[in-house]
């Protein structure tokens, strides 16, 4: 100690959460009470403790450690204690700024009992080095937590800190998800709105009317100790929430994870991985809603927030498009009788005849020949109806059992890999004296068993699975009204548009002077879901 110096002590504390399952000694009370009792054996004052609780030490924006700084700038504490340099933090660069530049032109004495430091002694060379070796300590750790992670989510575990909206984390396994009532059923009735036709600003619409919690605000209602304001500003929902929950695989049971990367161990910033490098592991939950919902779903949903003008709705948006250059056609004025409204090219409404040339349609027209064309497509007869019947029950019965055996093989793979782990550490504990033979050998026999029943299981479902699916009457039923439902077009829909047709390509109309005056050509071709080749109409008006 400097002769006629006087010390005001912080006694700084820190435990990561990597440190969480460490010895004793890197405990908080273990460390208070070393601080405490060098501060008592050297004479010096203690000003105040400083403790940051679940911080890492690559984090220097810490609660605790920003206050000590706070209260060194106030010049309330000259001397720093902690158990060692890492305590401090585990960013070299960071760390070596406060302990060779920022405490001494503060006229700050740091000191690190464990390690020897004390930035009054002349033999304190070795700190830079102790800085290097705590931040590798650092990126071993970080670079270990991502092996683990990345082989949890091969293997269909979920790892994030908290379950998507319409599921909670299960009970007895935190990496697996089960159904949570409330928000489920709110998530059934998303899809199903979106599949009538609702787009997703009325859907949030209507669930802020009817006062439906938005997932923030139902995430920290049913998690205690969440400010609802860190996680949401408007606690509404929005068309963004609704868009982003209609192209989320989870809600078919599926998990997809590792969308994000962090650049580095020391930085928060995070880039996102391309769609083909997710990890997707498929039936590993239950779902909350079909294939076929989703993906009529996922080809329509459009985040427009556009009101609907006066009574008219214009069922080809998003499928009527210009033939030439691709756009969306849009719907403009028009001053024939009884006719709502025209569909005008896009590019050719914004930007004019420069971009493309307007290929405008009667509304009432296009609807007329895209019905009668849905109904010369769908037209079958008897003998049809009953093939197609057979054919979709089989393929859907047969789809739903696969489900189900595959998310029971998954399972037991996953258990039979536990099992293997179990019996390779009974041999570990076995061979170092832990486990004596008699206790061993009846525990093999158990797992053995359990393995050799698990393996029966999956071999079962393995011939289920190529063996044929049992007719249902209830199923057949339900098929054949569907399928009257699709056949009998009387009326178009938004839904039965987005189910049958992927789009309609309008061509640029010319006239042609005729008999009676101008006739005007145009052609449209429909393109289906169903077929190859578009079905292409030409009319005359």
């Amino acid at each position: 100690m400097k002769a006629g110096s006087i010390y005001t002590a912080a006694l700084y504390m820190r435990l990561s959460k990597d440190d969480d399952g460490a010895a004793e000694s890197a405990s908080i009370i273990t460390q208070r009470k070393m601080l405490r009792s060098y501060a008592a054996e050297h004479g010096y004052a203690v000003f105040g403790e400083y403790v940051d609780d679940g911080w890492s030490g690559t984090n220097f924006d810490r609660p605790d450690f920003k206050r000590m700084i706070g209260d060194i700038e106030a010049k309330k504490v000259n001397l720093v204690i902690t158990k060692d340099l890492s305590r401090l933090g585990r960013d070299y660069i960071t760390a070596g700024q406060y302990t060779e530049i920022y405490f001494p032109s503060k006229g700050v004495r740091y000191i690190a009992i464990n390690d020897g430091y004390d930035s009054d002694s002349p033999y304190s060379d070795i700190a830079p080095f102790k800085n290097v070796i705590n931040e590798m300590y650092a990126r071993d750790t970080s670079k270990k937590i991502r092996s683990a992670f990345a082989t949890k989510m091969r293997d269909g575990a979920y790892i994030a800190a908290f379950a998507p909206y319409g599921y909670q984390k299960d009970p007895a396994d935190k990496n697996h998800l089960v159904v949570d009532a409330r928000s489920g059923e709110v998530v059934k009735r998303i899809f199903r709105m979106a599949a009538e036709g609702a787009l997703p600003i009325e859907i949030a619409r209507s669930l802020n009317e009817q006062r439906v919690p938005s997932p923030a605000v139902y995430r920290c209602m049913t998690h205690e100790g969440l400010e609802v304001n860190a996680y949401s500003k408007r606690q509404e929902w929005t068309s963004a929430t609704i868009t982003k929950m209609l192209r989320n695989v989870v809600y078919l049971g599926h998990i997809a994870q590792g969308k994000t990367t962090k650049i580095s161990f020391k930085s928060h910033l995070t880039l996102s991985n391309p769609r083909d490098e997710w990890i997707v592991v498929e039936n590993t939950h239950e779902a909350l809603v079909d294939q076929e919902t989703f993906d009529l779903v996922r080809r329509r949903t459009m985040a427009r927030t556009c009101e609907k003008k006066g009574r008219f709705y214009n069922l080809f948006s998003g499928i009527a498009k210009c033939a030439d250059c691709g756009r969306n056609m849009s719907a403009t004025g028009t001053r024939k009788k009884g006719s709502p409204a025209n569909l005008t090219c896009g590019g050719y409404k914004l930007y004019g005849a420069e971009e493309c040339s307007n290929h405008f349609i009667d509304y009432n027209v296009l609807y007329e020949i895209v019905q009668a064309s849905l109904r010369e497509q769908l037209a079958i007869s008897r003998e049809e109806r009953a093939a197609i019947l057979e054919h979709a029950q089989k393929k859907q019965a047969a789809s739903a059992g696969r489900q189900e055996r595959a998310k029971e093989s998954n399972g037991i793979k996953k258990r039979l890999r536990e099992l293997e782990a179990i019996l390779a550490k009974l041999y570990e504990d076995n061979g170092a004296g832990r486990l004596s033979d008699s206790r061993m050998n009846k525990l093999l026999s158990k797992y053995a068993q359990e393995a050799e029943t698990l393996e029966q299981r999956l071999a079962a479902l393995q011939n289920e699975n190529a063996a044929p699916e049992p007719s249902f009457q209830e199923a057949r039923e339900k098929l054949d009204k569907l399928l009257r439902q699709i056949t009998d077009v009387t009326e178009l829909t938004p839904k039965l548009l987005f189910k049958l047709i992927d789009h309609i390509e309008i061509g640029q109309g010319h006239y042609e002077r005729g008999e009676h005056g101008k006739v005007k050509h145009q052609t449209v071709k429909i393109f289906y879901r169903f077929q190859a080749q578009p079905a292409i109409k030409e009319y005359t008006l």
